[in-house]
């Protein structure tokens, strides 16, 4: 039977088990899993946080993995500036960015959830205001949702993955896993 682990990735841990060539040591998945055989389902960028899937059965991995399967990925963003109606609708319609148009997003602004602390912690500017939005895509390009923001002029503060399919993060603590 596949092992299928839920994993809370904290901020600045890469998604990958070792990490090479680099002159500095980055934390990675080994300093907080110690499974043998369970590999990321897809990744999540050092700088993004919240749910990665772990799996030791490869099928499971690529339909985790894999665009074609179109399996929806829920990401709570907070963003700089506070968007207007057009620009959410642009989210939801899809936008062209470098490698192509993206397909289109589910999209609603949410109030502040209440997540962990991140450290290190979002840089305040009393300036300039932030909101926080609820956005599902089902597809998985490189950095997407941060582009996908930054393209409607509202850039990623900080990026959570909340779900993917119907796994979730809710109830597993930063730097924590279950078995699903």
């Amino acid at each position: 039977m596949a092992r299928l682990i839920l994993f809370n990735k904290p901020y600045g841990v890469l998604s990958q088990f070792t990490d090479r060539g680099t002159e500095t040591a980055r934390t990675t998945l080994s300093a907080f899993i110690d499974l043998p055989g369970v590999y990321p389902a897809g990744r999540l960028d050092r700088d993004s946080e919240g749910l990665l899937l772990l799996t030791d059965d490869g099928q499971l991995q690529a339909r985790i993995a894999d665009p074609r399967f179109k399996l929806p990925k829920t990401y709570l963003v907070q963003i700089e500036g506070e968007p207007d109606d057009t620009v959410l609708d642009r989210l939801r319609s899809g936008l062209r960015l470098n490698d192509g148009p993206t397909r289109p997003a589910l999209v609603e602004r949410i109030d502040e959830p209440a997540l962990w602390p991140r450290d290190p912690p979002i840089r305040f500017r009393a300036s300039v205001p932030d909101c926080w939005l609820k956005l599902t895509i089902r597809e998985g390009r490189n950095r997407q949702v941060r582009r996908m923001t930054a393209a409607v002029g509202h850039p990623t503060l900080r990026l959570v993955r909340w779900s993917v399919g119907d796994w979730s993060v809710e109830h597993v603590p930063p730097g924590q896993w279950r078995a699903a």
